[in-house]
């Protein structure tokens, strides 16, 4: 079976996640977790070191309009702290399938796959004082994912100059990653 056969089994095989759209309970108050920026979950100062408790509560996390980060649960709803990123996308395979598109699969710090196109597009911020890209994958329920520098590097790679700009294709879709400078 080919690396693409298996990361699309592995897709077909996430299993649904919490339809924490759905819940809208009272706000519980705070809880002392903060999401570091690469990637960790602190409680109370200390790393959680539980990695299966870690993806359960991503599993249950949402951002809201007020731009705040939440684990939420039919019955409660507790405001959390996130650095950058709620999630870090750490690898990913590129593949052209039978319809000859190419198609990029990224891997999450949770160990679930998105493929990169209209439902999960590629933002890239910049910097304010050094304009370095800061690349993000859009996720559901408002939440995104920094791709790591060597992940961004790779997109790089592959990517195509179109005019101005440096480009990757999936799904048909086009994502810019910056402006060529000359």
């Amino acid at each position: 079976m080919s690396a693409f056969a298996l990361i699309q089994a592995q897709l077909s095989g996430q299993g649904d996640q919490p339809p924490v759209h759905l819940w809208h309970p009272d706000f519980s108050g705070d809880i002392d977790i903060v999401i570091r920026a690469n990637g960790d979950w602190y409680h109370e100062g200390s790393l959680i070191e539980r990695h299966k408790l870690v993806q359960l509560f991503a599993s249950i996390l949402r951002r809201e309009a007020d731009g705040d980060y939440y684990l939420v649960t039919p019955a409660e709803k507790w405001r959390l702290q996130v650095e950058d990123a709620p999630l870090v996308i750490i690898d990913m395979d590129v593949n052209e399938a039978a319809t000859l598109q190419q198609v990029i699969i990224f891997t999450s710090n949770m160990q679930r796959f998105y493929t990169l196109g209209d439902n999960y597009p590629l933002q890239v911020n910049y910097r304010e004082h050094s304009q370095q890209p800061s690349p993000y994958l859009l996720l559901d329920n408002g939440l995104s994912a920094r791709l790591t520098r060597s992940v961004f590097y790779r997109l790089v790679d592959i990517a195509e100059a179109q005019a101005d700009t440096l480009s990757v294709r999936s799904q048909g879709s086009s994502f810019e990653l910056g402006k060529i400078e000359e």
